[in-house]
């Protein structure tokens, strides 16, 4: 019988040490370390056909996350498939952030729960941590992707988070729905980005990576073109982009009169995720021009 430090050892020849050794212990059910301290382990056959097989995978570029069918993001376990964005550490910034809203009452009064919604949802990773960790709030999350929802809505199910899920284009199904706070990780690789052709990327769905614009802009752009007519006096609006995209996403925040506008960097100190809230004049200017 093959052992796992034999099955390792083959699997090291093809694709990273790491990625191989996370493949194997999930396979197995036990922990890395265990795996690695007993290389002596006996495996059974099917194991370690479907490791090669995974292996196999890996080696032809296929995510890791995907592979496994799940990916960890903010202490959870959520499922992933080929039809929705790998939820990247990064993006726990927009987490972090909007709890910190969410927690700190940084709207006007009011005697209602704080409504969030998530655009653009993909498996539910930024909704269904919000639900979870902020249990007090109501969360919206839409998506244009019937295969993404049916990943969201598992994730919600299997996580014991209450979310309202809907399909959308942006805010096209919300007709005249109000939140405090809006979120998104949207699609922001500008279309000639060479690394749309590299790495993970390729396997990951086309549509939740780039809007397919010059500049990877267009869809944020009509985010807060559409937000001020989604949002509650003093309501806030928050997402991520790229690395460069920074000083143009608060211009346009600023074109659309938005207030306290910054822009938040991550632990690499990269510029990640930029907010800003709606005046409540400009609120009332835009209810009135309806």
């Amino acid at each position: 019988m093959t052992t796992a430090g034999d099955a390792l050892f083959t699997a090291q020849q093809q694709i990273d040490r790491m990625d191989a050794q996370y493949l194997l212990a999930r396979l197995t059910g036990l922990s890395r370390a265990a795996m690695l301290a007993h290389p002596e382990r006996q495996l059974p056959a099917d194991i370690v056909i479907t490791f090669e097989t995974q292996v196999a995978a890996r080696a032809a570029g296929v995510p890791v996350a995907q592979i496994m069918g799940c990916r960890e993001f903010y202490g959870r376990e959520f499922v992933v498939n080929e039809h929705v964005l790998i939820p990247r550490p990064e993006t726990e910034l927009l987490i972090e952030l909007a709890l910190a809203l969410l927690s700190g009452n940084k709207w006007p009064e009011q005697a209602d729960p704080p409504r969030v919604l998530d655009l653009g949802t993909g498996c539910g990773a930024i909704a269904i941590t919000l639900a979870l960790e902020c249990p007090h709030a109501n969360v919206t999350a839409i998506d244009q992707s019937v295969e993404a929802l049916q990943v969201a809505r598992q994730n919600a199910t299997s996580l014991g988070a209450t979310v309202a899920l809907i399909r959308s284009d942006w805010y096209h199904a919300l007709n005249e729905q109000k939140f405090d706070l809006i979120v998104s990780n949207p699609p922001y690789i500008a279309k000639n980005d060479a690394h749309l052709a590299n790495g993970d990327l390729r396997f990951e769905p086309h549509m939740a990576l780039t809007d397919d614009s010059d500049d990877g802009l267009a869809s944020i752009r009509t985010i807060i073109a559409g937000a001020t007519a989604h949002l509650n006096n003093g309501g806030w609006l928050m997402f991520e982009h790229g690395y460069d995209q920074a000083e143009k996403c608060r211009a346009l925040l600023a074109q659309h009169h938005f207030t306290a506008i910054e822009s938040i960097q991550d632990l690499a100190g990269i510029p990640r995720v930029t907010l800003g809230q709606i005046r409540p004049q400009q609120q009332q200017d835009v209810t009135a021009a309806v």
